[in-house]
């Protein structure tokens, strides 16, 4: 049987069955010390506080979203190489400054506002300068389960991801990713951002 530094017959190798001291080798146990509750400050035994039902290890980073909504001359002298009947009166602004929406909600309206119809769209594209390229109702941004993801709502010139000619398939949820253009109208650019929590 081994014996502890304080003298005790012990028939555990690794703590004392009197003192519980350990022997030489044995890994000291340290107790750690309550912590409070971020909360409320009340003393923690486990998780979850006791008294407010706080989680200790906090909430999970949310990732929030934005948009920036730029006049693209790339994506214009794409529209005008492409010659359709309506591009000759349309000129590319000498002055677009950008505009930053933040992503939120169950959906997020695209197009440009009008009174008479009773349009508001949450990313209203009226202007200055205005492309009225853009319809009304244009597309809708919607939430999904790694970000967000477009939809074109009918809209009267279509929907464009990243210098495609290709426009998307109406009323369908195209998933986008960080850094990811929608293209509306002749000129409209939206870059889609994903923000620091």
């Amino acid at each position: 049987m081994p014996v502890c530094a304080r003298g005790h017959e012990s028939a555990d190798e690794e703590f004392c069955d009197v003192c519980g001291l350990a022997f030489d080798g044995a890994p000291e146990v340290v107790a750690e010390r309550p912590q409070p509750c971020p909360a409320c400050g009340t003393q923690l035994a486990g998780r979850f506080c006791e008294t407010c039902g706080a989680d200790s290890l906090g909430s999970p980073e949310v990732r929030t979203w934005s948009v920036v909504v730029t006049a693209d001359e790339r994506y214009f002298r794409a529209v005008q190489a492409d010659g359709g009947p309506d591009t000759e009166p349309i000129r590319f602004p000498p002055y677009c400054p950008e505009r930053h929406f933040p992503l939120g909600g169950e959906q997020v309206t695209i197009g440009r506002r009008s009174r008479t119809r009773g349009i508001t769209p949450d990313i209203d594209l009226t202007g200055p300068p205005e492309d009225i390229g853009v319809s009304r109702l244009h597309a809708l941004l919607v939430p999904g389960e790694d970000g967000w993801a477009v939809v074109d709502m009918n809209s009267a010139n279509g929907t464009y991801l990243n210098y495609s000619r290709k426009p998307i398939e109406p009323s369908t949820p195209c998933p986008l990713k960080d850094g990811d253009r929608v293209h509306l109208g002749a000129w409209t650019t939206l870059t889609l951002r994903e923000c620091a929590p």
